[in-house]
């Protein structure tokens, strides 16, 4: 399917490289498909105590006590952290989660980095702050940008993410064969159809500066977010970020190893560097 989509686009773009931008913006947008809840999940996803938050579907479990934030990414929902949800509730804590606008059981077209700010903001302020924040791919970004607005976390993971906003554009277009001009014909459409013709969303909604102790967690064979934005991410984010590399994992089963799982939770639990080694500790 993207085969196709891209050549067409392609076509386009040989006669027009705007229209095809504004084209690939229309694709950009929308996920397309919807993630379902997979039968390894469904317990968990059942147990899960929902309520509706800023236009939203939120899932939280436990007693509320020692809250643990994860943010989903792209065509994803909250039921894929399944595994970290069943390690936090064994350890106490109460794991907080939320299909994305336009993804899992929420309704709408997909949102941006300013809607998700303000459902995090929003579930920030009903458990008043987070002992710990998990993200994976796209949601890193939207993490990073909440934790630098003021919301309050003790210690945050990112688990294949991204430093760049830019990142968005560029990967798509790479993956359409669409060239210079028609990915700037992408931008302009983002700017002027999401963020009111601001221009400067490309370095204001990258990875800053970060106050919190950060662990990155990406694999060598991510073939969605490629491994050379993780030193990226450890560099704009700043001395308090570590870096872990996995291998043979990809984008997906990375979030679901057993190993990754125990390093993440770890370092939630402020163990030290010693101990995260220690994955069967």
């Amino acid at each position: 399917m993207v085969r196709v989509v891209g050549a067409g686009l392609q076509a386009l773009a040989a006669v027009s490289p705007e229209a095809a931008g504004r084209a690939a913006f229309e694709l950009w947008r929308r996920p397309l498909r919807r993630g379902k809840v997979r039968p390894s999940e469904l317990a968990v996803h059942e147990a899960a105590r929902v309520e509706v938050v800023d236009g939203v579907v939120t899932y939280a479990w436990g007693d509320g006590e020692r809250p643990v934030l994860l943010v989903h990414g792209w065509r994803s929902r909250a039921s894929r952290f399944v595994v970290f949800i069943e390690r936090l509730l064994e350890l106490g804590y109460s794991p907080v989660s939320y299909d994305a606008p336009g993804h899992g059981d929420s309704p709408g077209p997909a949102g941006t980095i300013l809607d998700h700010e303000r459902v995090i903001r929003s579930l920030a302020t009903r458990y008043g702050g987070f002992d710990g924040v998990v993200a994976h791919s796209l949601g890193v970004p939207f993490v990073l940008y909440a934790l630098r607005g003021g919301v309050a976390a003790e210690r945050v993971v990112t688990i294949s993410g991204f430093a760049d906003f830019d990142y968005l554009a560029d990967a798509f277009c790479r993956a359409l064969g669409l060239g210079p001009r028609a990915n700037q014909a992408l931008r302009r459409s983002i700017e002027r159809r999401l963020f009111a013709g601001d221009r400067d969303i490309w370095t204001r909604f990258s990875v800053g500066p970060g106050s919190v102790d950060l662990l990155s967690i990406h694999n060598d064979e991510d073939d969605v977010v490629t491994p050379d934005q993780a030193p990226r991410l450890l560099t704009a984010y700043g001395p308090r970020a570590t870096f872990r590399q996995t291998t043979g994992l990809g984008h997906r089963r990375i979030m679901t190893d057993p190993d990754v799982v125990a390093e993440a939770v770890a370092f939630l639990r402020g163990s030290d560097v010693a101990e995260r080694l220690d994955l069967g500790a």
